[in-house]
């Protein structure tokens, strides 16, 4: 008897059935049988079935249905009744199992006893070039358990509804009767739903054992993917309304709802993204059964879609297909405005209608997207095209782009122009002008006729696609757009004239791209044109054509091999051996490459008010807005940069160059460090004590390169200096240069008895928009990341809105969130909360407020020198104080100011901030003390006499 039993389906898949039946066969588990079971084929696999079981009537048997079952369910209860092994595995023709799959899933079930074992399958992508793959749900199979119910892990049973990637009990199928469905598609799902709950024991396995062969570029989408034919989502939602009755039967109402869920995000929006194409009549079939389905689900199971996904829900549901077709544009394209908004009560919504309903309103508040506060060239605006016509080989366009909350008014200066690229990279583009456009209420509309005869010539052979594009440009600034279709029928082809002659190409043709965006492509027509194409075909398969395909792949591996850190780490190092140094050349980096700030800055400033004769460089990692523009700017990772530092005599930074950067003995490197610890920082990090002897040579590598390393005094000795085991020959005990200013603001505030604004600061406030006279609060948080580590919006740990609605006729608040955060504020609070992240340099705001609200953030450090009042608002010190990088004193002991962890502490301490200032006055000026007793407003001067020389003047 064999071990297991593997049913492998196929209907009219002669060709590709053999090579399914021999990765059974090849097992490395010997005992396994093949059940083929033909779905009464017409092409002969039958008689390929009967061929492959006549070689091995041991291991292989076949059967064939009188009558196609039209689906998978039927073939495979067939099988089930003929298998005869311990367990029973599904396999369709067209794919294959992996050398181990049946071996790995049997030793699993045999030592935990499971009813169902189930693998990583792996989607394999058949027609891509590189090898395409992707994991089915791999979070799922990162490692080995076992569950004694479904209702443990409710994502296997939400997600993982293949059947064929799992590994059977035949007495579990026979005792339970499971079957799958037959007569309706998306059989799958079900029967995976029913093996879930009947099981008494279910085991992952972390192996690949499956492999599910994709054709993306197919003419013959399978049934599930034939998401245009109304009774697709017919057969799929009677599925669910099954696989619901199981549910409820069995009383699982929180496995529903995570099913539910799933749907919503997942199903639903599937078929969502096909609507723009599809004809009114299935819209309205579909959107009937939508609504009839979603009737009665829980409110609340909105608030875990994504703000896409539940306005198109609601949009669908309410009938609003003037609203649901410009959401289903951002559903297609995640990162696109599509609708202009509306701002009510201080929030922003996506439209107009519905606010009168509670849940609509909350489903239709976009406000935490910060579609508002976003500069326009960061914005990706619907464009839809409103006109389409050719004449003679003249297009005549038109469209309609957003106008989010109006902000581009009728007063602004206009311009745009449509480009045409082609989507192979580094081939041509052509660019035309367009003649109109004008604001139009929450819209921009323009026109344009482009002549294709006379400016637009393709290649015709290698660049076939070709994208279009708007570029809109609003009073200097530019922000690119694509052409939604939006279901307009396009036109016949028009003419075109290729570079290599109408004998390669002859005709446009327009096509909607996947994500709904006009595009064009080049075709052949005429007799003569097609032949060419044909010709050009059959040399791409010749052995000469073959060699040179390779020759263009090999080149554009070479590329990006040359682009990637080891080959520039490389090339750096090259660089340092041949190139001689650039005598006064000195690179400056601060925050890489983000900010224009901090002591870098100061000492930059310090070396041009003297006039040392230098060649400044400085590093930026986006945008140059905010840097000098007397000087040259090199981008992070660039060639030039990989040069500038290079040949620099000198660097200066606040955070480290790259690691794997070595430094050359001629240059000198300076590194101000970026703040006081109160965190356990270098060695004295438990993540740098697990790291084994290479990886703590490479990090003590990198600071050994440090020829200066500035302090602000003992307290920076015990920690920094003793954490990054930097020798005290190579200790500068100047204070930190960006705190210069902080120290002479401190002495104007001194001698006239309250806080000053000089002209800097001044037009700072007045930039900014603080009303005259408005005192200034700055609030300014540490960094905070997601519990998986990646970087995440920040979020208010106190209600903005009170606070702005309690304080805002006092107090202007300020807040800066770390440089790897970024917040977004409500309308509400215009004018009296501000985010003031994009500043360059937090010194100037610092004299800017009055009083500071922190938490963990150096900034307290800095900021003490002032001597002005501290909130430290530590609403989740437990969690921060028992993180296992852990602290190198107690913040709550030592803070220079009231500690509160509640809204309401903090609210009331703010109300006398007065008083705070004046009895909290000694303890501040002990801590600056502590802190910084090097900080004495000389720091820029004493670096530069020490580093550059006494060059220049004072």
């Amino acid at each position: 008897m064999p071990e297991v039993s593997v049913v492998v389906i196929v209907y009219n898949d002669a060709d590709r059935l053999p090579t399914a039946v021999e990765s059974v066969l090849s097992q490395s588990l010997r005992n396994v049988e093949v059940v083929i079971v033909d779905d009464c084929s017409t092409d002969g696999s039958y008689d390929v079935a009967r061929s492959l079981a006549s070689r091995d009537p041991q291991r292989v048997g076949a059967h064939q249905l009188p009558s196609n079952s039209g689906g998978c369910g039927g073939p495979r209860n067939h099988g089930i009744t003929k298998a005869r092994g311990r367990y029973v595995m599904f396999l369709d023709s067209d794919d294959v199992l992996e050398h181990d799959a049946c071996r790995n899933m049997l030793e699993a079930a045999d030592r935990t006893g499971a009813d169902l074992v189930s693998g990583l399958c792996v989607r394999v992508y058949t027609d891509s070039r590189n090898g395409k793959t992707s994991e089915w749900y791999p979070w799922l199979y990162d490692r080995t358990r076992t569950v004694d119910s479904i209702t443990e892990l409710p994502d296997l049973f939400v997600f993982d509804t293949l059947s064929t990637n799992k590994c059977y009990r035949r007495e579990f199928l026979l005792e339970n009767n499971l079957e799958f469905p037959v007569g309706i598609h998306y059989e799958d799902l079900l029967f995976s739903a029913q093996a879930y709950l009947a099981a008494g024991r279910i085991t992952l396995i972390p192996n690949w054992v499956y492999s599910w062969n994709v054709v993306e570029k197919t003419a013959n989408a399978s049934i599930s993917n034939r998401r245009s034919e109304i009774n697709n989502f017919v057969h799929r939602l009677e599925i669910h309304r099954r696989i619901d009755a199981l549910l409820d039967e069995r009383g699982l109402s929180a496995l529903r709802h995570h099913k539910h869920v799933k749907f919503l995000k997942h199903d639903l929006m599937l078929y969502m993204r096909d609507l723009p194409f599809l004809n009114e009549e299935y819209r309205d079939h579909f959107s009937e059964m939508v609504r009839e389905y979603l009737d009665g689900m829980p409110p609340e199971l909105y608030d875990l879609l994504l703000p896409i996904h539940r306005i198109c829900a609601l949009l669908l549901v309410r009938d609003d297909w003037a609203n649901l077709m410009p959401a289903i544009d951002t559903l297609l394209n995640r990162n696109k405005l599509s609708s202009p908004l509306v701002e009510r009560d201080g929030r922003v919504f996506w439209c107009s209608e519905h606010l009168d309903d509670p849940l609509a309103r909350s489903i239709l508040d976009v406000t935490d997207e910060g579609y508002h506060s976003k500069a326009l060239t960061k914005l990706f605006l619907r464009n839809t095209l409103t006109r389409y016509e050719h004449r003679d080989g003249v297009l005549l366009l038109g469209g309609r782009i957003v106008n989010p909350l109006g902000r581009i008014s009728p007063d602004a200066q206009l311009s745009a122009r449509i480009e045409l690229g082609a989507r192979r990279r580094s081939l041509q583009t052509f660019r035309f002008p367009v003649r109109q456009v004008r604001v139009d209420g929450d819209g921009i509309e323009w026109q344009a006729v482009v002549d294709l005869r006379r400016r637009f010539h393709p290649v015709g052979v290698v660049d076939n696609v070709w994208d279009i594009a708007v570029l809109l440009t609003v009073d200097g600034e530019e922000t690119r757009t694509r052409l939604s279709t939006g279901g307009m029928q396009l036109e016949d082809s028009l003419p075109v004239l290729p570079r290599l002659t109408r004998f390669t190409a002859d005709r446009l043709r327009p096509e909607v791209s996947v994500k709904g965006h006009l595009a064009f492509v080049v075709t052949a027509e005429r007799p003569a044109a097609r032949r060419t194409q044909e010709l050009v075909g059959k040399g791409i398969k010749t052995p000469a054509g073959r060699v040179a395909i390779s020759t263009i792949r090999a080149a554009r591996k070479a590329k990006r091999e040359l682009s990637s850190h080891e080959s520039k780490v490389r090339l750096y190092h090259e660089m340092t051996r041949r190139l001689p140094v650039r005598k006064g050349t000195v690179v400056f980096e601060s925050h890489m490459g983000k900010q224009y700030s901090d002591s870098p800055r100061a000492i930059y400033e310090e070396l041009r008010r003297r006039n040392v004769p230098i060649t400044p460089i400085w590093v930026y990692s986006q945008s140059t807005a905010g840097f000098p523009k007397d000087v040259e700017l090199v981008k992070r990772w660039s060639w030039q940069y990989l040069r500038a530092l290079a040949q620099a005599e000198y660097w200066v930074d606040n955070q480290g160059f790259p690691l794997d950067f070595g430094k050359r003995p001629e240059t000198t490197y300076v590194q101000t460090w970026h703040g006081t610890a109160l965190k356990r920082m270098g060695f004295d990090e438990p993540n740098q004590k697990l790291l084994d002897a290479a990886g703590r040579k490479k990090f003590q590598n990198a600071i050994d390169r440090f020829d200066h390393f500035l302090v602000r005094g003992d307290h920076d000795m015990r920690t920094l200096v003793r954490a990054f085991n930097v020798p005290a020959a190579k200790v500068l005990r100047s204070g930190y240069p960006r705190n210069d200013a902080l120290v002479h603001q401190a002495q104007e505030d001194e001698r006239f008895g309250a806080p000053q604004r000089d002209a800097q600061i001044q037009a700072l406030a007045e930039r900014l928009g603080v009303p005259e006279g408005r005192k200034v609060l700055l609030y300014a948080p540490t960094f905070r990341a997601a519990p998986d580590g990646e970087v995440k919006r920040f979020e208010f740990p106190f209600d903005v809105d009170r606070f702005a609605d309690r304080f805002g006729d006092r107090y202007t608040l300020l807040i800066r969130t770390h440089y790897l955060n970024n917040v977004v504020l409500p309308p509400s609070v215009r004018g009296r909360v501000i985010d003031v992240s994009d500043e360059h340099d937090v010194t100037p705001l610092y004299r800017l407020a009055d009083g500071l609200i922190t938490d963990y953030s150096s900034v307290m450090f800095d900021y003490s020198l002032l001597n002005r009042p501290m909130v430290f608002y530590a609403y989740d010190w437990h969690e921060y104080a028992e993180d296992l990088r852990g602290t190198y004193f107690d913040l709550r002991e030592q803070a220079p100011g009231p500690f509160v962890e509640s809204e309401g502490e903090l609210f009331d301490t703010l109300e006398d901030l007065a008083t705070v200032a004046t009895e909290w006055a000694g303890v501040r000026q002990r801590f600056a003390k502590e802190f910084g007793e090097c900080d004495t407003g000389s720091a820029a001067e004493q670096v530069v006499d020490a580093v550059f020389g006494q060059e220049g003047t004072r």
